[in-house]
């Protein structure tokens, strides 16, 4: 496991203190990079250092953002936690499951853990900037936990896959930034739009389906860019016998 490549990115958190709680939280575990979405004079600094003791350097190094989309761009998978399932939700993994991914991909591209407002979560259009969901179960009594709490828990079990000292899989390249694998889902849904498979309409949806298929397979940059040759003399030989035609 690169811990230095593990991100947590708190998505519009209300809470100074619990800010602090999850600096303290990440120590815990080894990890230091902390982005949020938010800007940073909407918190107060001194109940920030308050719970994060001896992890206020994780809070002084922390970055800030207008969206998860910017916070997250130069990542390789960006999972969002929910507790609520839902049409677009997919298939959300476990914490251990999570970490297993992780530790794959850390060892040569950022990983991303995105958790929502204290209050609401992460709504269904800040899911959508995510590539993966990941969920924490808990009582169905009362289910919502704590926001310090859930980024102890997703943490934890990254630092414990770390203590297994071996990756199952370790691509052995720089798989693509999500920033770059937008470009290659830009040529799928261009290409795909030229021969008339989908209406425009349909083509955020269909974006959002190959970035998060993509995104999972961790691709190279050289298989990114085969993959939009592909696509780019599909579309050439299907313009080319319509013209035949």
């Amino acid at each position: 496991m690169n811990f230095s490549n593990v991100v947590i990115i708190l998505c519009r958190p209300e809470e100074s203190r619990n800010v602090g709680a999850v600096c303290r939280a990440m120590a815990n575990n080894s990890l230091k990079t902390l982005r949020i979405v938010g800007k940073k004079e909407d918190f107060d600094e001194e109940r920030v250092r308050i719970l994060a003791i001896h992890a206020a350097s994780i809070w002084e190094n922390a970055q800030f953002f207008d969206s998860i989309t910017e916070a997250s761009k130069d990542c390789t998978i960006v999972a969002g936690t929910t507790r609520r399932r839902g049409k677009k939700r997919g298939k959300l993994l476990l914490p251990e499951e999570f970490a297993e991914s992780a530790d794959s991909l850390s060892a040569s591209g950022k990983v991303a853990v995105v958790f929502g407002n204290e209050r609401t979560g992460l709504e269904e259009e800040e899911l959508d900037e995510c590539t993966m969901g990941v969920t924490i179960p808990s009582s169905d009594e009362f289910g919502s936990l704590n926001l310090s709490h859930a980024v102890q828990i997703i943490s934890y079990h990254i630092f414990r896959k770390s203590l297994e000292g071996k990756n199952k899989f370790s691509p052995g390249y720089t798989p693509v930034s999500l920033e770059r694998l937008g470009k290659t889902v830009t040529e799928i849904a261009d290409n795909l739009q030229k021969i008339g498979f989908f209406k425009l309409a349909g083509r955020p949806d269909m974006e959002k389906f190959w970035t998060d298929v993509l995104s999972r397979a961790a691709l190279s940059e050289s298989e990114a860019k085969y993959i939009e040759k592909i696509f780019d003399k599909a579309a050439g030989l299907a313009s080319k016998r319509q013209a035949d035609n």
